[in-house]
């Protein structure tokens, strides 16, 4: 863990403004709303991290929402690595056999995790199922993922902020930053 109390000054770059991901929500749910007019969506979460995008994007989405929650693990401790291994620890609260779901998600990496639940999700006999991320990291996919809506495209750098953890810390910042290296090489 850091040195010191500020979060703020553990990150090294600002990647994304508060404003940036305010815009490029908006333009989602924009975008959602049209592709689904008439038809009600349910929205599911993958938490801990996709939260703060979820709440922000179904707010600009004009149409009967439900929302689900799912909490899964492929990280251990503060790993800043994927283990590959996927555990379900919260899984959906209700059916979601013939409908329209939507998987929100805050960033695509490895695509490991996310290609594990889109094949347990579609075990569940969805209507139709489709994905929606904050963040794409393509330079580190070892999965193809067919991402459905894109919020942002990011280099390969250790994200926080919006929803992003390093060790549990940092989801509380409005943005999304780059986390200086000694921050997590400290941890090591």
């Amino acid at each position: 863990m850091s040195r010191t109390a500020d979060l703020h000054a553990d990150v090294g770059e600002v990647l994304l403004t508060e404003d940036d991901i305010r815009a490029k929500t908006a333009e989602l749910g924009r975008r959602i709303t049209a592709d689904y007019a008439g038809r009600p969506l349910t929205l599911v979460s993958v938490l801990k991290g996709s939260l703060p995008f979820m709440a922000d994007l179904m707010r600009q989405i004009d149409l009967p929402l439900r929302i689900d929650l799912m909490e899964v693990s492929s990280y251990g401790g503060t790993a800043t690595e994927t283990s590959g291994l996927v555990r379900i620890i919260k899984d959906l609260s209700a059916s979601i056999s013939g409908e329209d779901v939507l998987l929100v998600e805050d960033i695509i990496d490895t695509g490991l995790t996310l290609n594990y639940l889109v094949r347990y999700l579609r075990g569940k006999n969805p209507a139709s199922l489709r994905i929606c991320t904050l963040l794409d990291k393509p330079a580190r996919r070892l999965v193809d993922i067919p991402v459905d809506y894109r919020g942002f495209e990011i280099p390969d750098q250790f994200v926080v902020g919006y929803g992003l953890d390093y060790s549990e810390r940092y989801r509380n910042l409005r943005f999304v930053g780059v986390l200086r290296p000694e921050v997590y090489s400290e941890a090591g």
